[in-house]
């Protein structure tokens, strides 16, 4: 799964910069949607000592798995206004202590979901950061325009991790929550990749607006949200969620759908913009109203 960053200050300490390599916009939308998934995985509140070890372990591999990316994206992000001012391009952190940061990170996060979960976690979150930090960053992302397609199954991972730290397995219901993200990040990240485009041409980097254009892009993003929208209610379909949840994905989903079309007839960078904004929210909400709808649904029945 992927955000924008925000702006930082042209110093930061030190502290600051290792903290800044772990896209923390970016975790936090990560981890929100594990919790999610551990909170799905049982009928009442899950063991608390489950639910703190499996949102700090997937929270240091996650963070493990943004300092690498930086690492190795580091030439790229030189090149990109909404980058440079990340500590490794702008050469404020050695290579050697990114890398070292990032194993850190990773090995605590493992030791953490082993001890405090359960070992299909920790090798499920392992295998994440094995195919979101090489698979994507190295493999895909240079090599094809569909790369946040493809890449986009380890963004689409953290309910899983959330619901196989809970039960132990990985069951049907936690694969409906990953099919969602997966179709939901290709619309998220082309709606970014519009506004951004000039910026991804300079990077060399074959994005879908730089390789088949602004108009291609804008119509798959509202295929996409088509797709999506149908995607959103099978949790209803399977009997994993009930009314609450269906009302809302619904709504969110024909906003979602709503921008994604004007987008495609009526292109400015400002709407391409509030689509991108749009888009976190249409998630969050989601994935919120899923929650309240399997708390709150025994209770009206």
């Amino acid at each position: 799964m992927t955000t924008s960053a925000a702006s930082s200050p042209p110093t930061l300490s030190r502290w600051a910069q290792y903290y800044a390599l772990t896209k923390p916009r970016v975790v936090q939308l990560i981890v929100f949607c594990a919790v999610i998934g551990m909170l799905l995985a049982t009928p009442g509140l899950p063991d608390w000592r489950v639910l703190v070890a499996g949102t700090v372990g997937i929270w240091l591999v996650a963070g493990a798995a943004a300092a690498f990316n930086c690492l190795i994206e580091e030439a790229i992000d030189k090149r990109m206004k909404r980058t440079a001012w990340r500590p490794t391009a702008k050469g404020e952190l050695p290579r050697s202590m990114t890398l070292a940061f990032s194993a850190v990170l990773c090995t605590l996060g493992c030791l953490v979901l082993a001890l405090g979960a359960n070992m299909l976690t920790m090798w499920l979150t392992l295998a994440t950061f094995v195919g979101y930090a090489i698979v994507y960053t190295v493999v895909l992302k240079p090599l094809t325009p569909q790369n946040i397609v493809i890449g986009g199954a380890s963004g689409a991972m953290p309910p899983v991790l959330g619901w196989a730290a809970v039960r132990g397995d990985a069951g049907p219901e936690a694969w409906l929550l990953c099919l969602i993200i997966f179709l939901w990040t290709p619309p998220h990240f082309w709606a970014l990749a519009l506004y951004r485009a000039e910026d991804y041409r300079q990077s060399g980097l074959p994005m879908l607006p730089v390789t088949h254009g602004s108009e291609f892009t804008r119509l798959h993003v509202f295929l996409y949200t088509i797709v999506l929208f149908a995607g959103t209610l099978l949790p209803f379909v399977y009997g994993m969620s009930g009314w609450i949840y269906l009302v809302s994905a619904v709504l969110l989903g024909l906003g979602f759908m709503g921008y994604a079309f004007k987008l495609w007839r009526q292109y400015s960078d400002a709407l391409a913009r509030a689509t991108f904004r749009f888009s976190i929210w249409h998630l969050s909400l989601l994935f919120a109203a899923l929650l309240l709808d399997h708390y709150l649904s025994p209770w009206l029945h």
